[in-house]
């Protein structure tokens, strides 16, 4: 299993049409999947995503994840399990913008996805 970059940072909104406002119409950076009514927006920042979660209404402590692309979701998601880490959330799955991911906690609670582009 490799490395390959670092594929996205997701921060955590209380109000997607204001971040919305803010990133694509100020900062003008493209919106790739999303508008001011969804739960999750991201936008294409060079190689990578700045992504937006919507924070649920009582509010939450955590900041956000690091998503790091990798060779092989499933063959690290097994390793993982075998050597008992954790933090694992679930199994691999595919997601409706286009990857296969999972995620971990670390062991000071900061969430790390791990993931790859499906096949177009």
């Amino acid at each position: 299993m490799t490395f390959q970059s670092i594929s996205a940072v997701t921060l955590a909104v209380q109000d997607m049409a204001r971040a919305l406002a803010f990133y694509r119409d100020q900062l003008e950076m493209p919106l790739r999947y999303g508008d001011a009514e969804s739960e999750f927006c991201s936008f294409r920042v060079g190689q990578g995503y700045l992504n937006l979660v919507l924070a649920p209404a009582g509010g939450w402590s955590w900041w956000g994840r690091v998503i790091f692309y990798v060779d092989d979701v499933d063959a690290l998601h097994q390793r993982l399990t075998e050597a008992g880490v954790p933090g694992i959330e679930a199994p691999p799955k595919d997601a409706s913008w286009g990857e296969r991911y999972f995620h971990v906690t670390d062991p000071d609670g900061h969430e790390l996805s791990f993931a790859r582009p499906l096949a177009a």
